[in-house]
């Protein structure tokens, strides 16, 4: 994969998704290798606020009676409930205290991969004048899969930042398959410049 290299300028935003506790390693729902991408993600929020560029993160913030959820007849074991310790962003990452948090998949009747869906994502972007995504977080091939194809398809300019994404890969092979589609789709792989912000 050939990996652009990207200076962060006027019109763009940091999207930070879902680097919660539940989704590293020891967490209810763990991605493997998920911690890693915690300094990467830290180094692109200090470019960003020190650009005065918006930083984004969502994060899952379940009912305890989440669709998504096994005793609900879901595919998961419950995780991210709103409140608790394995909801909360995890232990390292640091955001600027100007960073807008976007909570997802709250309705206890529908799943919700994308940070777009039923959120005030896009209107919170439109409102900072966004007109490209940076993003990075957690798992490649669900909730950064889903919302990069929205983002897209809203009309954004997408950079995925491939050394601050990783993959639960259910299925061997499912964050590669992912990172696919989302080329396919328009999104750009790549990393950003920051040493110049």
């Amino acid at each position: 994969m050939v990996l652009a290299k990207l200076l962060p300028q006027r019109g763009d935003a940091l999207l930070i998704i879902h680097v919660q506790h539940d989704f590293l390693p020891g967490g209810a729902l763990p991605v493997a290798r998920g911690r890693e991408v915690v300094d990467p993600l830290n180094a692109y929020s200090r470019a960003f606020a020190r650009a005065g560029l918006p930083v984004v993160a969502t994060r899952d913030w379940h009912p305890l009676n989440h669709c998504s959820f096994a005793a609900q007849g879901g595919q998961w074991p419950a995780h991210c409930v709103a409140g608790t310790a394995g909801a909360q962003f995890a232990s390292g990452l640091v955001l600027p205290p100007d960073a807008v948090v976007v909570d997802q998949a709250t309705d206890p009747r529908r799943e919700a991969y994308s940070g777009f869906s039923g959120t005030s994502l896009n209107d919170e972007l439109k409102h900072r004048n966004v007109h490209r995504l940076c993003v990075g977080g957690l798992a490649t091939e669900y909730c950064v899969l889903h919302t990069v194809l929205d983002g897209l398809a809203l009309g954004y300019a997408v950079v995925v930042l491939a050394d601050a994404v990783r993959s639960l890969d259910v299925q061997p092979g499912d964050g590669a398959s992912a990172l696919e589609t989302m080329r396919q789709a328009g999104a750009v792989f790549g990393q950003l410049e920051i040493a110049h912000v």
